[in-house]
This record gives structure tokens, sequence and C-alpha cells, in this order.
């Protein structure tokens, strides 16, 4: 059994994610807490395996809360958090100190009914995933001291696609990467409103701009476009040109947007002249279409086993075929450029590529 603690100010919302998450036969809710200082006993008595954690609670707020349990008492936290713009900020901040995952509080935008199994999905994972004192954050990395002539290289894309524990993990890979990079595509599961929000910190962050994307965007050096939530993107080509656009469409791989068809779209838009990293997350989203990018003539990377949070998109793009090449995560920014100069040093290709 998964055991959990539901840490909330509000005894409606305990008592409905009790009852929801109880539902399931492998998880039981061990406890629930009011506010941190009662949920720091609780946690030390109980052992759980994964708590729920709201961020505004009397006494202590849970990002404070949330650093002290990351320092003396590492163990796995679903932000459950209103989805309003501070909300967002907040719930950003929360992944940056070590939560692994973030839900939509109910009575926002999101029903109960809606979130229960989400929530419930995002536990178990939770509860598989790995925490290290390298995964917690770290100041920004220094630019690299000498990067490749990226401007020497045409119409390059490089594709980026995460889930669970992805957050960190996109902010340690852009900001490794300078404000020459060729012009980088992103998906990374998050709830709606999330991916603005998280797109403005890693713009404050990176060499690069990086932004939501809108459909007609161009995909050029120096910027990088994030997929919104709720919403599928893909790549489009007119003549040697890339944009993207954003389409509705049903769920894949239950998630929307969905790598595989941000990877798919690449692989027939930009074919050998793209590039497609894979990123710790739970389930198999994102290696198809990796796999098709490969078979297309891109090249493939993905974090390696040791460094992921859940090592379960990266292990099935490996199983099947899909990954040139593995790093870890702290390797990865390097491994992008290694690989990126040497297409600046073969023909250019865009010519080549069918639309």
């Amino acid at each position: 059994m998964i055991k959990v603690i539901v840490v909330d100010d509000s005894a409606v919302v305990r008592q409905v994610l009790s009852g929801e998450i109880s539902k399931a036969k492998d998880i039981e809710v061990v406890a629930t807490a009011a506010d941190p200082f009662i949920a720091r006993d609780k946690i030390v008595a109980l052992r759980p395996d994964v708590i729920t954690l709201d961020l505004e609670m009397p006494r202590m707020d849970g990002l404070t809360f949330l650093a002290k349990l990351m320092k003396y008492y590492p163990l796995p936290v679903i932000v459950v958090s209103s989805l309003t713009p501070r909300g967002s900020e907040t719930a950003l901040r929360a992944l940056e100190i070590g939560a692994v995952e973030v839900v939509g509080k109910p009575g926002t935008s999101y029903a109960v009914g809606d979130i229960s199994a989400e929530l419930i999905e995002k536990i178990r994972v939770a509860s598989t995933a790995r925490l290290r004192a390298d995964s917690l954050p770290s100041s920004r990395p220094a630019a690299p001291a000498s990067p490749p002539p990226l401007l020497k290289m045409t119409h390059k894309v490089l594709a980026i696609g995460a889930s669970t524990g992805g957050t960190e993990a996109i902010r340690t890979v852009l900001t490794g990467l300078p404000a020459t990079s060729p012009g980088i595509v992103i998906v990374q599961h998050m709830p709606e409103h999330f991916t603005a929000s998280f797109a403005a910190r890693l713009n404050d962050l990176c060499a690069m701009d990086v932004r939501e994307a809108r459909t007609g965007d161009l995909v050029s050096p120096g910027l990088a476009l994030l997929a919104p939530g709720n919403r599928h993107m893909v790549l489009r080509r007119s003549g040697t040109q890339f944009s993207v656009e954003l389409k509705d469409g049903p769920s894949v791989h239950y998630q929307r947007p969905s790598v595989d068809v941000l990877f798919h779209s690449v692989a027939r838009q930009a074919g050998p002249n793209a590039l497609g990293v894979i990123l710790t997350g739970m389930g198999a989203d994102g290696a198809s279409g990796l796999l098709a990018m490969r078979q297309a003539g891109a090249r493939t990377l993905a974090e390696d086993e040791k460094s992921c949070v859940v090592f379960g998109m990266p292990k099935e793009a490996i199983r099947l075929g899909a990954v040139e090449q593995t790093a870890p995560l702290g390797q990865m920014a390097g491994r992008i450029l290694t690989t990126l100069s040497e297409y600046a040093r073969l023909p250019a290709v865009a010519s080549s590529t069918r639309t």
C-alpha cells in the first residue's frame, strides 16, 4: 500500500481529497493535517510514501514547509494548488524547491471528478520518484565558455519532451544552452495556465528567449517555445522556415499536450534537420515519436536512468530503439551542443526535407 498524508487548511478539501484518494485499492490515506506543524509530527510518526500539499496555509506557508521538508526529511510531494496566475507562480516555485507534481485544486477550474483519477495516478508515480540532493535548486549554471558556432547552422530544430520531474530538468538543460541555440520546441506535461508562468520563469533564467507558444510563431534561433497546457503543438514548415501550430484534438497517452504529437510532426517536417531529447517522465509518451524522428534522420538523446526522477518515458524510448545516446541530466546541455556542432560540419539539408 502507498501511504499518503493530505495537508490542507480546509477541512472540506481534506475530506474530499481523502475520499477520492481512498477509492484506489493500492493507496491508503494514513492521516490528514491542517497545517505544517501538525503535518511535521504525523510525517515523522507515520513515515508516508507521498504527501499532498496545499501552499496557502496558516502559521507556516507551504513553500517554507516544503523547503524544510526537502532539507531535513525529503519525500515525494504533490502540490494541490489553485489554477490562478498567483497560484501558478507559487506552484512553480514549489517544483523548483523539490515537489514532483502539481494538480489543480477542486473548486477552482477543476471539479473533483476531473482531478481524482489524475491525482491517484500521480500519487502512484510519485511513490516511485527518486529524490536526490543534486535535484534540488541550485544556482544558475555558467554559460558554456566556448559554445560551438551554432549561428553557422541553418534551419535546425531542437525538440524536447518531459513529464514528471521535467520542469527542473528542462530548466537545467535550457540554462546550459547559449542564446545562439537553434529554435527549440518543448512539451512538458502541465495543467492549463501553469505553462505561461513556467515559460516566464524560464525566460528570466535563460540566455535565450522563452515563451508560451502561439499558432504561427516562427521557430527561430535563440527562441524556445513551450506548448500551452491543454493544447497539442505541432511543427509546420513553409519553404525554409519552421513554425508551430496549436491544436485541440483528443489526448494522446492521456496527455494534451503530447510529446508524441510534437515529435511525430518534427519527424515529418524537419527530418534530419532535427534533434530530439526525451527527459524524465512517467509512461510512454514521446517514445514512438522519437523513434519516428530517428528513422527520419534526426539525432536523438535521452536522459539516463540514474538522473531521472521517473525513468519511464526515456526507458520506453530506449526499449523501442529510438535513442541514439543517453546522458545524465547535468551533462545533457553539453551533449546537445556537441551533437549540434556535428551538424555544423555537415552540409545543410533543409532544402531536401519534405513537407
